[in-house]
C-alpha cells in the first residue's frame, strides 16, 4: 500500500515570460501536515493550483499522483470529487450571498428540485462554531471583515469532507488567538486521518504543527525536512528560502521622536449600517514626528475602523471627535482631503482597496500623485515612467517591467507597489494597516526597512498589526485596543506579548 497520498514528479509550469515552477518534485505522506515554505514568487501557490486543477492537465509538464493514481483534472470540481479541497489565499466568496450559502455553494443537494435551506443553515452553524466565527449564518459576506471572510472560506472547505486539505496562508488574516485555534483544529484533522498541505509565512506556526517542510526557491524544490528528525529551526528554513542568512528581521533604528504631529481626541465611529452601534468608542491618542506608533488587539477591536475614519472618513463610517494635524483642528471628508493634508493610507486589503489589479505597475504607482505626473490635466508619460522606475529600483519591486499587470505579481511585490503609490504622494504621516500580511520573511524585512527610511526622513508612521513580534520589534509606542476602546499604552521597553494580551483582554 502506497504511504504517500500525493506525489509530484518533475513539475514545470510557465506563464508568459516567467517560469513559475521548474522540475519540482515532492511527496506528501498520508495523515501528515506538510508545509510549503518559500518567498513570494517561489511558486508555492502555483504548485497548489496545479495540484487542485486550477491549471488543468496540458498547461504544465510533469506528473501529479493523488492516492497512487496520476491526475487528469480539468477543473477544481474534478479534484473536489476525489476528496481534495483547497483554500486559496485570495478569497473566493460571493460577497452578496449569505455565510451559509457561501459554505455550501456548488455542492448543495436538492429533493425534487427543492433546496432544504433550514438544513443548510443548521449545518453551517456547526461549521461556524468549529472555526470560531460567532456570526449569524444569514449574514451577508460583504458585511464581514477580511479576517472573518477567511474563516468562512475555511468552514466552506470543511463542509466538503476532504481527505487532502490544502491551506494557502490560512492564518494570514487572523489574530494570535484565532490562529492558535485554527492550528489546533488542523492537529485535530490530522488525528482524524486527514492530510494537510499548509503554505505559511508564519514559521513559528509551521514548526508548531508541521511534520514535514519542503522549501521552494525561484520555482524549484530546494529541500524537504523532517521537522523533528532534522531538529528544524526558523533560521534554517529562512536560509534555504532566501539563499542567505537574515540576521536582523527587524532592522535597527535609533528612535528620537519629536513634537506631536497628529492628535485625536474623544473620537467615536459608528457602524455604517447599524447607526446606533459604536465600533470605536471615545478614543484619544497622539503621534509624534519620527515615531512608529502601533495599534494592536484582537480582531474586531476597532483598529481598522479607527484608521479608516481618520483617513478622510471615506469608507462609510460616521465619526465624531477632534482631529488635529500639527496643532491645527481639521476636518477630513474624503481620501483626497486626507492626502492634501499630508496623510497616506495603506489598507489591510491591498487587492480590493489598495490596487487596481487589471492595470499595470506604472499606473498603480501614479494614482495618488497624478498632479505630479501631469500638466494642465494631461498626463506626462515621461514623468510617470520616471517615477515608476525610481520606485521599482528603490523598493526592489521584482517585475519584468513597470508595464506588468499588477495581479500577476507576487503578494510581496504587490505590497511594494501599494507602498510606492503612497510614497509618491509624499505624505508626512503614513497609516499602514497590516503592512506585511501574506508576504514572506524576505519581503517583510524589506518593508520594515522602508518604514525605517520613512522615519529617518522625519516622517511618522501609524502601524496596525496583528503580529505581536512585529509590533514589539518595530514600534516606539503601542496602543492596545479591544471592543472599540484603547485599553492601555506601552512603551517599547515595557512591551511583551503577555502584557499586550493581558491588557487587551483584562484592561
Amino acid at each position: 500500500m502506497n504511504e504517500y497520498i500525493l506525489e509530484i514528479e518533475n513539475l514545470t509550469k510557465q506563464f508568459p515570460g516567467v517560469r513559475a515552477l521548474e522540475n519540482v518534485s515532492l511527496k506528501v505522506k498520508k495523515g501528515e501536515i506538510h508545509s510549503l515554505c518559500g518567498e513570494n514568487g517561489a511558486g508555492k501557490s502555483t504548485l497548489t493550483s496545479v495540484i487542485s486543477g486550477v491549471y488543468p492537465k496540458g498547461e504544465y509538464t510533469g506528473k501529479v499522483f493523488y492516492k497512487g493514481k496520476e491526475t487528469n483534472y480539468h477543473s477544481v470540481k474534478d479534484s473536489e470529487k476525489e476528496g481534495l479541497a483547497i483554500i486559496h489565499q485570495e478569497l473566493a466568496l460571493s460577497p452578496y450571498l449569505s455565510i451559509y450559502e457561501n459554505i455550501f455553494l456548488g455542492h448543495m443537494q436538492t429533493k425534487f428540485g427543492i433546496i432544504n435551506w433550514n438544513k443548510y443553515i443548521a449545518e453551517s452553524s456547526k461549521y461556524l462554531k468549529t472555526v470560531g466565527l460567532n456570526e449569524p449564518p444569514g449574514t451577508i459576506v460583504s458585511k464581514l471583515g477580511v479576517g472573518k471572510q477567511q474563516l468562512v472560506e475555511i468552514a466552506r472547505a470543511l463542509s466538503k469532507k476532504a481527505e487532502l486539505l490544502i491551506l494557502d496562508e490560512p492564518t494570514s488574516s487572523l489574530n494570535d488567538d484565532e490562529s492558535e485555534k485554527l492550528l489546533q483544529l488542523m492537529l485535530e484533522f490530522k488525528k482524524q486521518g486527514i492530510t494537510l498541505v499548509m503554505i505559511s509565512h508564519k514559521l513559528n506556526e509551521v514548526l508548531k504543527v508541521a511534520d514535514t517542510v519542503t522549501v521552494l526557491r525561484d520555482g524549484k524544490s530546494i529541500r524537504t525536512f523532517d521537522v523533528k528528525g532534522d531538529k528544524l529551526t526558523e533560521e534554517v528554513i529562512i536560509k534555504n528560502m532566501v539563499g542567505r542568512d537574515l540576521t536582523h528581521r527587524f532592522p535597527e533604528r535609533k528612535s528620537s521622536p519629536g513634537e506631536t504631529v497628529l492628535e485625536v481626541k474623544n473620537w467615536s465611529v459608528y457602524h455604517p449600517e447599524y447607526h446606533n452601534i459604536k465600533v470605536v468608542d471615545n478614543v484619544s491618542f497622539y503621534l509624534r514626528k519620527g515615531e512608529i506608533l502601533a495599534f494592536c488587539g484582537p480582531m474586531g477591536a476597532g483598529r481598522t475602523e479607527l484608521m479608516m475614519s481618520i483617513y478622510g472618513n471615506s469608507y462609510g463610517y460616521r465619526s465624531e471627535g477632534e482631529l488635529h494635524i500639527n496643532g491645527k483642528p481639521i476636518m477630513l471628508s474624503s481620501a483626497k482631503s486626507a492626502i492634501d493634508s499630508g496623510l497616506g493610507y495603506i489598507s489591510e486589503d491591498r487587492k480590493s482597496l489598495g490596487l487596481i489589479l487589471i492595470q499595470d505597475v506604472k499606473t498603480n504607482i501614479s494614482h495618488s500623485s497624478l498632479n505630479k505626473v501631469s500638466r494642465f490635466g494631461i498626463m506626462d508619460n515621461h514623468a510617470e515612467i520616471k517615477t515608476a522606475e525610481r520606485y521599482r529600483k528603490d523598493l526592489n519591486i521584482r517585475t519584468p517591467s513597470i508595464n506588468q499587470i499588477v495581479r500577476n505579481l507576487s503578494g510581496g511585490n504587490q505590497q511594494k507597489v501599494v507602498v510606492s503609490k503612497t510614497l509618491s504622494a509624499n505624505p508626512e504621516i503614513f497609516i499602514v494597516d497590516e503592512p506585511t500580511r501574506g508576504i514572506d520573511v524576505g519581503a517583510k524585512t524589506e518593508i520594515y526597512g522602508i518604514m525605517n527610511d520613512i522615519i529617518a526622513a522625519g516622517k511618522s508612521v501609524i502601524m496596525v498589526s496583528s503580529e505581536l513580534p512585529e509590533v514589539i520589534g518595530m514600534a516606539d509606542r503601542i496602543y492596545v485596543m479591544n471592543e472599540g476602546k484603547i485599553k492601555g499604552e506601552l512603551s517599547k521597553k515595557e512591551a511583551t506579548p503577555e502584557k499586550i494580551m493581558h491588557m487587551a483582554l483584562v484592561g
